[in-house]
């Protein structure tokens, strides 16, 4: 259990890299179908291939170099979700109600997307309801510790992740879920991260901790919240909306203060049918998108540092000191995308470290948890 956790843990991790890689290549809608590419189980190779992928889709022309990196992410999504499939089914323990639960979700979840390929979206989207619903159930109502509830509440959160993935192609870059899709990958990330501290025990022998963790949580919330604004500002292609090099930091477009349209920048649903690759914001939108992100940066960041400087001072030296270290390179990053403009590199590096950030903040959490609440031996519905 405590191995099978990390190891998913991990994976999640390498996939919200991946994908973060993918998008920030401007490959997300290199396959336009779903969950197939080109109608093919992994992407047109040879030239018949290609030209009857050509003429199935006209207006979205096959590109080799991209394509690959969508349906590469696919799959490792999809193995992800095995990972979590067999960790649910360990974490539901004994009771056959809870893993009847799991299974059957797999299982609607497996024909919804069956349903959705041959066209059928309204039976889909139904069982794909359901799909969700009852490994949610059975985590609520499960008698377990938490780490093990967590463990069978993230089969939920990545099948409706997996819906989200779907949503983004079919809904051709819609703003509003390619975020939604950016903190599902994360709170899978997060909820796989907690549980397998938690596995392994990671946790405090007294309660000398505890008055920390109120802070430690509003910590994660304002991380969220600006991983959120984050991933709003990359969907809406305002990365460089404030220009690059010297003026664009820490002037937007080498003013204190440019021409800035908060009411547009922020609508979050525009209708249906749109195409939203490359961005359909006008620069005032834009800049008042990068502008707001840095606002939310600054106060993260005073945040973080005053929390980081707290936990140290009560004898959590080291997670002080990571969350520091690791919120300093991440602001780095993020001076180096606008000052470079955007370069892949680093731009999937700042997603990966925000991940990390969020990381050692659930790491410094855990830490104020009672020790034995969660580990593996004491599951009382498991009988292990």
């Amino acid at each position: 259990m405590r191995w099978l956790a990390v190891c998913a843990a991990v994976f999640a991790f390498g996939v919200v890299m991946f994908g973060a890689f993918v998008r920030l290549s401007n490959a997300g809608l290199s396959c336009p179908d779903w969950p197939t590419c080109y109608g093919q189980v992994t992407w047109p190779h040879h030239e018949q291939a290609v030209a009857r992928a050509d003429a199935a889709f006209p207006d979205r022309p096959y590109e080799a170099t991209k394509a690959w990196r969508e349906q590469v992410h696919r799959f490792l999504a999809g193995t992800l979700g095995v990972l979590v499939l067999a960790l649910a089914m360990i974490a539901a323990g004994r009771p056959r109600w809870a893993r009847v639960a799991v299974i059957l979700g797999a299982v609607f979840a497996a024909g919804g997307v069956s349903l959705y390929m041959r066209g059928e979206h309204a039976w889909s989207s139904l069982l794909a309801v359901v799909a969700i619903a009852l490994p949610l159930a059975a985590a609520i109502r499960l008698r377990s510790p938490g780490a093990w509830r967590i463990a069978v509440l993230a089969l939920a959160v990545i099948i409706f992740q997996a819906m989200l993935g779907m949503w983004t192609v079919t809904l051709l870059l819609k703003p509003i879920v390619v975020m939604g899709h950016l903190l599902g990958g994360i709170t899978t990330f997060a909820l796989l991260a907690y549980a397998a501290l938690r596995f392994a025990g990671i946790g405090a022998p007294d309660a000398r901790h505890a008055p920390l963790r109120r802070w430690i949580v509003l910590g994660i919330v304002l991380l969220v919240g600006q991983i959120a604004l984050g991933g709003w500002t990359s969907s809406n292609y305002a990365a460089l909306a404030c220009g690059t090099g010297p003026d664009a930091f820490p002037k937007c477009l080498g003013q204190w203060m440019p021409p800035t349209d908060f009411k547009e920048g922020f609508v979050l649903w525009r209708g249906i049918g749109v195409n939203y690759e490359g961005g359909v914001l006008d620069m005032a939108a834009r800049s008042a998108i990068q502008i707001a992100h840095r606002f939310g940066a600054l106060v993260v960041f005073i945040y973080l540092m005053w929390l980081g400087h707290r936990v140290a001072r009560r004898g959590l030296r080291l997670a002080g000191a990571a969350i520091g270290t690791v919120l300093v390179a991440q602001v780095l990053l993020g001076i180096s995308n606008v000052h470079f403009g955007l370069p892949l590199p680093v731009a999937t590096a700042h997603n990966g470290v925000a991940a990390l950030l969020l990381f050692t903040l659930l790491a410094t959490l855990a830490r104020t948890q009672p020790q034995t609440d969660d580990a593996p031996m004491r599951s009382p519905e498991s009988g292990r």
